[in-house]
């Protein structure tokens, strides 16, 4: 795909003009607060993947409505004592698959919390979580379930899931739970401001080519899956499109990138047909703390692959050390 978006000069400096909902606060400190009504109850059983140079403990906690939430926390296997740690979340259609699939940061010497995805995990990374909540009608995916009211949106749900995964890493004595960090790619990109807007004792966030920001925008100018589900939603709907873009507002990455306040490390593909550019630097250039942004000018989704890996890895050393 050729570069189809504004002109990078013009990214720099592009805001996004969606409305932000008058309550967005008061909605977030009520689902949040509703959320801290069930216990977390983290439990964490060693795993045995078959490696020597890791110990894996597969882990459940409570998420929104004390749902049980699959994760991995991934530690090295010599280790001097608890340990700056990222908790990672996936890519839309990802589950948490197996350990062996995530093993860069232990390797590099840190904790790594993944975050099982409810419902998802079927489409390109097995996953184990179930999303008990779903309802009303939807275009088949994540995208519309729930649509017509951010307080059954499914996205309510996993975003809550997102803040008490820092919570549940932060509860193994392996792991140091003033020194976190989140990241993620796309949709893993999005949960990473979700996490960094709605708490206030993360050290970092970093999102590679982050999803779910200036909805409008995005269905207005790619028709790549998944912002696709809301074009066909809203083409059958055709009465109900304002409803489905007034729920999008409380759960648009661009509020969540404006209230965080620690570092955040972005990374956007000018090529990216999935996650278009300006929807990336809308959230970026209103981005609450101290920042920057690593620009992958010829690649489309994959943005930097396994260079952005590397890049949250020198992050991480920058803020822990």
């Amino acid at each position: 795909m050729p570069q189809f978006d504004l002109p990078l000069e013009q990214l720099r400096a592009y805001r996004y003009p969606g409305p932000e909902p008058a309550d967005f606060d008061e909605f977030w400190a009520l689902t949040m607060e509703e959320a801290g009504h069930f216990p977390l109850d983290p439990v964490f059983t060693r795993y045995d993947g078959e490696l020597r140079t890791v110990d894996a403990f597969d882990v459940t906690f409570a998420g929104y409505g004390g749902h049980p939430i699959k994760g991995w926390l991934i530690l090295p296997a010599d280790r001097p004592g608890p340990l700056p740690t990222v908790v990672e979340y996936l890519g839309y259609g990802s589950g948490r698959g197996i350990p062996l699939e995530s093993l860069a940061y232990a390797s590099a010497g840190f904790g790594h919390f993944v975050m099982d995805t409810r419902g998802q995990g079927s489409s390109w990374r097995a996953g184990d979580t179930a999303d008990p909540s779903a309802s009303g009608p939807a275009v088949p995916g994540y995208m519309t379930r729930g649509i017509t009211d951010p307080h059954d949106y499914y996205f309510r749900r996993l975003f809550v899931d997102a803040v008490r995964a820092v919570d549940a890493a932060a509860a193994h004595p392996d792991v140091d739970g003033g020194r976190i960090a989140v990241t993620g790619r796309s949709q893993g990109g999005a949960l990473s401001l979700v996490a960094a807007g709605l708490r206030d004792d993360v050290a970092g966030a970093i999102p590679h080519v982050p999803f779910l920001s200036a909805f409008r925008r995005a269905t207005a100018i790619t028709d790549r899956e998944p912002y696709a589900e809301i074009v066909r939603w809203c083409s059958i709907h055709r009465t109900g499109h304002e409803t489905a873009f007034a729920t999008l507002a409380y759960f648009d990455g661009t509020s969540f990138a404006t209230r965080a306040t620690c570092r955040g490390s972005f990374s956007v593909a000018l090529m990216d047909g999935v996650c278009p550019p300006s929807t990336v630097f809308a959230a970026y250039n209103v981005y609450g703390g101290e920042k920057d942004i690593t620009v992958w000018p010829y690649n489309n989704h994959e943005g930097g692959g396994p260079q952005d890996q590397l890049r949250t890895i020198r992050v991480l050393h920058d803020l822990f050390g």
